[in-house]
């Protein structure tokens, strides 16, 4: 974008969106469909600090070895005729569309890992992030054609966003300024400020000459700073652990190849020389579960038998705050996860149940919610229904759901026996992923993914508490759903599965604590369940922040709460409101539901500035989730909302001022 276009006489633009990612492109397909339908033109400048139409997330000068964690065929920017929008565009491409046009063009003029990417595109792959920013750059320049939008692209950090009753105006970093009638906020996953421990091992590398690398976006960080053929410690086994990994082995030359004969599809590492010793340790102690391999059998789709569509509608019915997650959903949702389990336990080894699965449903149906009084609820019905399955269970049959986030129940057993844990987790989720059809550590994966929708759309009616919605499902709930049913691709698990094998990786274990060995001017990482204690001149945090407002970086969000010109949201509670981790926002008119103004430190929303997604989640249930072709996305209805108040403004401060006299 030239310079001229910031001078003070330029032509302000109808909206600047700050963030570049998918939801601004989103955005902008929405209102280009808009327009084309009712008439007139509009101008947007698009300012991302990275890259406009991929963003920070989709980078497209990123390593290929970070691989998106959603299949293609889930992939679209468009909306189409099952979303429930209207203007449907006719020239929308999915994912895997443009792969398919990218292969016929022959790449027409694009780099040629593009081309080569393009060609490995089917609808159950998982794609490289950086040809997926390919894809939404090329969607961006796609809804730019069509017209009647015009699209300015600015690199560049805002830092700050000046209102007035005339409008708006983004200051950069750089000093300059964007005039614009609104904003839309569409920062997507912001980052956290580093935290007293951080700033405390930040300084121990400094004093004792050792590598740490903070957490973020495993994009933004310098691996090349981590040495070859050390021990490194590596704390967080969630998605950014599969991230690391990948860029340090396969990323230095290490190769893997499939074990002949093997019929879970093990693979074998070889090492290139370069790698590290990596030791990874976190508070469960092991890695996310791994998402099926789709290409050779599907899991059975769940049919709820307790947490069914009719019981969440009768939980919807109730009043305004009434419905405790850990004490009346959970108890209710995780019954139906150990009778998949169970399900697939008996079918896979006819009388492991003996008194058969109708008398085992039976029993679960029968156990009461917990007492009121009891102050663990969760643990209480996690308790009951591992007695409940455990007494109809054969030997050496075990199902627990204490062992979902607990690998050993929280006792401490040893290097040895830690040791044979994981040796048995391998084999455990190879079975999952090669035959998930009758695996059953696979069937209790699926439930959740196919429960965590309905326990996010409850809540989004207002009926749960708002300290549980805080406490419950905003902290443990999501927490376990993305460790059990939003894993990474099988290929890349079956990876990290051989690194272990191989003697690359190892486990720590549970409650892995990091401290400063000052004498020895070395880093600490010490499992009290597993007994393992590790030493390391390097430290990669793995970690991620998923996207929390109270104490992100993001100097726009930081300038707007610091200033009271932002507050962050809370829930009302039996004690008072809570603090949700996201923006407050609220509808920006009457009849809509999700909150998309900027609600202000006195509560007070503004006319002008409205946020998309993930900075406003607790307001937009499921704005973090990507859109997927023939599903209602609230990424998409949240951009043809932001879309029609951004028009309506500008119809509005168009129409004359009315005649006086």
């Amino acid at each position: 974008m030239a310079e001229a276009m910031f001078d003070a006489g330029a032509e302000p633009f109808d909206a600047v969106v700050v963030g570049g990612g998918p939801r601004a492109v989103s955005f902008a397909e929405r209102l280009s469909a808009r327009l084309l339908r009712e008439g007139g033109t509009a101008s947007i400048a698009i300012v991302d600090a990275v890259e406009v139409g991929p963003g920070a997330t989709w980078r497209t000068d990123q390593t290929p070895w970070f691989l998106n964690n959603t299949t293609s065929a889930a992939t679209t920017i468009h909306p189409d005729a099952s979303t429930g929008l209207d203007d449907v565009p006719a020239d929308g491409e999915t994912l895997v569309a443009w792969a398919a046009r990218v292969v016929a063009e022959g790449g027409a003029g694009r780099p040629a890992w593009v081309l080569e990417e393009a060609r490995e595109i089917a609808p159950a792959s998982f794609p490289s992030r950086r040809v997926q920013g390919v894809y939404y750059r090329e969607q961006l320049a796609r809804v730019e054609a069509r017209g009647p939008l015009r699209i300015e692209r600015v690199v560049g950090t805002v830092v700050d966003l000046d209102e007035s009753p005339e409008g708006v105006e983004a200051v950069l970093a750089d000093g300059r300024r964007i005039a614009a009638a609104s904003a839309v906020l569409a920062q997507g996953m912001v980052q956290t400020r580093p935290d007293a421990e951080v700033r405390a091992l930040a300084d121990a590398a400094a004093r004792h000459g050792l590598v740490y690398v903070a957490s973020g976006m495993p994009a933004e960080r310098d691996w090349s700073s981590v040495p070859e053929g050390e021990d490194v410690i590596v704390r967080g086994l969630g998605a950014n652990f599969f991230d690391v990994v990948a860029e340090l082995t396969a990323g230095r030359g290490g190769r893997f190849e499939p074990v002949d004969g093997d019929p879970l599809g093990r693979l074998r590492y070889l090492p290139s020389g370069r790698e590290p010793r990596i030791h990874a340790g976190s508070r469960r102690g092991v890695p996310y579960r791994s998402k099926p391999d789709l290409t050779h059998e599907r899991p059975t789709p769940l049919r709820p038998r307790f947490a069914t569509p009719e019981w969440f509608a009768e939980l919807a019915e109730r009043s305004p705050g009434s419905v405790d997650i850990a004490r009346a959903v959970w108890p209710v949702v995780a019954r139906d996860l150990a009778f998949a389990g169970l399900v697939a336990i008996e079918a896979r080894h006819p009388g492991a149940v003996p008194g058969g699965l109708e008398e085992a449903e039976a029993a679960l149906a029968a156990l009461p919610l917990p007492h009121p009084a009891d102050p663990s609820p969760r643990d209480a019905a996690e308790r009951a229904i591992d007695e409940a399955i455990g007494a109809r269970l054969a030997a050496p049959h075990r199902l627990r759901l204490d062992d979902l986030r607990r690998p050993t129940g929280g006792v401490p057993v040893g290097e040895q026996a830690w040791a044979a844990h994981v040796a048995a987790l391998v084999e455990d989720e190879l079975d999952s992923i090669g035959r998930p059809a009758s695996s059953p550590r696979q069937a209790v994966n699926q439930a959740m993914s196919a429960l965590r929708g309905p326990v996010a759309r409850l809540a989004a009616t207002g009926v749960v508490e708002g300290g549980s919605r805080v406490r419950d499902l905003l902290g443990w709930f999501d927490a376990d759903g993305l460790f059990l049913a939003s894993g990474p691709p099988a290929t890349r698990t079956r990876q990290v599965l051989a690194l272990v094998e191989a003697g690359v990786v190892r486990l720590i274990g549970p409650e892995t604590t990091i401290g400063v060995d000052e004498d020895a001017g070395m880093f600490v990482a010490r499992s009290p369940i597993s007994g393992v204690e590790v030493r390391a001149r390097a430290l990669a945090e793995a970690r991620m922040s998923k996207g929390k407002v109270p104490g992100t970086d993001d100097p726009l969000l930081r300038a707007l709460l610091d200033s009271g010109r932002a507050r962050i949201h809370a829930f009302d509670s039996a004690r008072g409101r809570v603090a949700s981790a996201s923006l407050d926002a609220v509808p920006p008119s009457a009849g809509e539901r999700d909150g998309l103004a900027l609600v202000d430190g006195a509560g007070e929303p503004s006319r002008r500035v409205l946020v998309l997604g993930i900075p406003a989640s607790s307001t937009q249930p499921g704005s973090a989730i990507g859109a997927s072709p023939g599903l209602r996305s609230p990424l998409l209805r949240g951009a043809d909302l932001a879309a029609r108040r951004v028009l309506a403004l500008v119809a509005a401060e168009a129409e004359p001022a009315p005649a006086v006299g």
